[in-house]
């Protein structure tokens, strides 16, 4: 019989895959050996692998470079990096290698972004693209960098007063674009996005605030849907109705000349993942170009913010299970060596999935479990797989310690689990390490972050005096 669990995954998916194999008994992601880590390391252990940033920027310039060709469409295609999935150094550093540009969300981005410059990651032909909702800080550090010469910083007007706003702080004429609120998805509680103007608002906003204002310049129409790019009628009828706008705003407004369409290209969270990236882009170009020829405007420049798509697979976790509790007769909850709220906190928030494989003991027999953190709250739980209501790892044995990973973890866990900070029931944040690799191929590994101890923990709560 096929009761390993070796055998289990190559029956449910097709396996190997790009970057995950055996070597023997153990798992390999991108030809890294994860126990020799974990030998090394310890658990639990976050990764950030660094070569895969740039892989998976070159991949989406390559994809839009095609359809592009394929499509004769005489637009630029720009690439921003959406600083929100993660802001860490290590993660602009390897994104900026790759000729792109920024989309910022708040004000201490801006901060980052004068580090950047500073470093020469960052330089006047870099279009900073500035979301969000404008106030104080935020439009005061916009302004620094528009008056010091960084003339391709462009904010996105989100609400009828930020143009005053920063037209008080900004010397002279500047570039500005507009972002479209967006009709949500059925399934949400609200019907249009609370971010950006209403599509049958934007051109009367143009000529009341923008036309005659020589001080501004219109460049930019911005589209953004929550639910990503899909391939549904959801995003196709969203997608139509922004160009219609662009269209008509193009008529009236001249220097009009790019489309934003925002971020949300999926990652792969199951070895079951199917998406054309090729297609959406093809079909997106396509349709952007026949409703600009219909209408006899050029066809705009694109630009996309690719937050998770440049930085989710890179990430990863690793943990060892601790012990395993028999709860009742049908459920065994294998416990691991921290919590999945403050690690993976979108498995609890939003019930998210991951790519989740035992890293060790593949030629085991397999067994059907849950998985427990350590805190004390209900819902530190991990219990079903992306494409099947179950978890299967192999058996537990106190003899034979068994660790599991959790991949393509790298977008917004860090920042929403509070990097640095507090976490619940104090459980310390796990030792992160960077991964990289050179020309040749050779790995190398260093510690980004050690794993809290109790004098972090005790200064944030103030308890910073040492007991004699």
């Amino acid at each position: 019989m096929n009761t390993k669990y070796s055998d289990l995954i190559n029956q449910t998916y097709y396996f190997p895959q790009e970057e995950f194999k055996l070597n023997k008994d153990n798992l390999q992601f991108h030809d890294i050996d994860l126990m020799k880590l974990v030998e090394q390391y310890g658990t639990p252990l976050k990764f950030t692998y660094l070569p895969q940033i740039s892989k998976n920027i070159q991949k989406a310039k390559g994809y839009f470079r095609k359809a592009m060709e394929k499509n004769k469409y005489d637009g630029k295609y720009y690439y921003c990096y959406c600083t929100k999935s993660s802001h860490f150094e290590f993660i602009m550093n390897e994104a900026f290698k790759n000729d792109i540009h920024i989309e910022t969300s708040s004000a201490f981005d801006i901060d980052i972004v004068e580090r950047l410059i500073a470093n020469g990651k960052i330089n006047k032909n870099t279009f900073i693209i500035c979301n969000g909702f404008k106030r104080d800080q935020y439009v005061t550090n916009i302004a620094r960098l528009i008056n010091g010469g960084y003339n391709k910083t462009i904010p996105i007007i989100d609400n009828y007063e930020e143009l005053d706003l920063l037209q008080a702080e900004i010397n002279g004429k500047f570039k500005i674009g507009i972002r479209i609120a967006a009709e949500e998805d059925p399934k949400f509680e609200f019907y249009t996005s609370r971010l950006g103007i209403g599509y049958k608002n934007i051109v009367p906003f143009y000529k009341k605030q923008i036309q005659d204002n020589e001080n501004l310049e219109l460049k930019v129409l911005h589209f953004f849907i929550n639910t990503g790019i899909m391939d549904n009628s959801y995003y196709w009828n969203e997608l139509v109705k922004c160009i219609k706008v662009y269209v008509a705003l193009k008529k009236e407004c001249p220097t009009l000349d790019s489309l934003n369409i925002g971020g949300g290209f999926p990652i792969k969270n199951s070895l079951a993942f199917d998406y054309d990236y090729q297609y959406m882009i093809d079909e997106i170009t396509n349709q952007i170009k026949i409703a600009c020829e219909e209408a006899d405007v050029d066809v705009p420049h694109i630009f996309t913010e690719f937050g998770s798509y440049t930085v989710g697979e890179s990430g990863g976790a690793i943990y060892q299970v601790l012990y395993q509790k028999q709860q009742n007769d049908r459920e065994k909850w294998n416990m691991i060596d921290s919590s999945f709220i403050t690690t993976l906190p979108d498995t609890w928030a939003i019930n998210k999935r991951f790519i989740m494989l035992a890293v060790n003991r593949w030629n085991d027999t397999y067994e059907r479990v849950l998985l427990g953190g350590l805190t004390c709250d209900s819902d530190d739980y991990y219990n079903s797989e992306q494409n099947m209501n179950a978890i299967y790892l192999p058996k537990y044995n106190k003899e034979k310690p068994l660790y599991l990973g959790f991949f393509n973890t790298g977008a917004y866990q860090e920042t929403i689990g509070g990097f640095g900070g507090l976490h619940h029931c104090l459980i310390p944040q796990p030792k992160h390490i960077l991964i990289d690799r050179d020309e040749n191929g050779i790995i190398a590994t260093e510690v980004f972050s050690e794993q809290q101890n109790a004098e972090d923990v005790l200064k944030i709560l103030g308890y910073d005096k040492k007991v004699e």
